[in-house]
C-alpha cells in the first residue's frame, strides 16, 4: 500500500507542477499579446491561440487535482445526517456516479480527438486535437483521483472540535 501512496502522490504532484506551469505560461502568453497589440503595435497571432490552449488543459488537469483533495465530492448536508454505516454506502454511491460520468466523458473526449486529428491551428501549425485530448486525459486522471480519494476510507467530519 505504501508503494500505492508514493505513486499517486507522485502523479498528482506532477499534475499539480504541469498544471501550474500551463497557467503561468498562458498569463504570460496573455499579457504578451496585449504588449504586442497595444504598445508593439503587431499582435502576435500566436499567443490567443497558446492561451486558449493552456488554459483548457489547465482546466481539464485542475479538475483531476479537485477531485484528488475531494473537493468535487462533498455532499456534507446528506453526509452528517447518516449513520457511520449509511455515510460509507453514500461515498460508495457518489464513486460510481462520479466514476461513470468521468469515463462517458474520458470516452466523449477520445471521439472527439479522434475527429478533429486531422484539423490544424493555423496560428500554431499543430494539430487541434494536442487541445482536444486534454478531456480524455483529465477525465482518466480524475477517475484515479476518485478512485484514490474513495480508498482513503471513510471520512471523519469535524464540527466544532467535536468529531462526527
Amino acid at each position: 500500500m505504501p508503494i500505492i501512496r508514493i505513486m499517486d502522490r507522485s502523479l498528482f504532484r506532477f499534475v499539480s507542477v504541469v498544471t501550474q506551469l500551463l497557467l503561468l505560461s498562458s498569463v504570460a502568453a496573455g499579457f504578451y499579446q496585449v504588449v504586442a497589440r497595444f504598445v508593439l503595435e503587431s499582435p502576435a497571432d500566436w499567443s490567443e491561440a497558446w492561451t486558449r490552449a493552456s488554459l483548457i488543459w489547465t482546466v481539464m488537469l485542475g479538475v483531476a487535482l479537485a477531485f484528488r483533495q475531494g473537493a468535487m465530492l462533498s455532499v456534507e448536508m446528506l453526509h452528517s445526517m447518516l449513520a457511520p454505516r449509511n455515510k460509507r454506502w453514500l461515498e460508495h454511491v457518489i464513486l460510481f456516479i462520479c466514476v461513470s460520468f468521468l469515463g462517458f466523458m474520458a470516452w466523449a473526449g477520445g471521439q472527439m480527438t479522434w475527429r478533429v486529428r486531422f484539423q490544424t491551428m493555423p496560428s500554431l501549425d499543430v494539430s487541434i486535437s494536442w487541445v482536444y485530448i486534454s478531456i480524455p486525459i483529465g477525465m482518466v486522471l480524475a477517475i484515479l483521483a476518485v478512485v484514490s480519494f474513495w480508498a482513503e476510507g471513510p471520512r471523519v467530519a469535524v464540527v466544532d472540535d467535536t468529531v462526527i
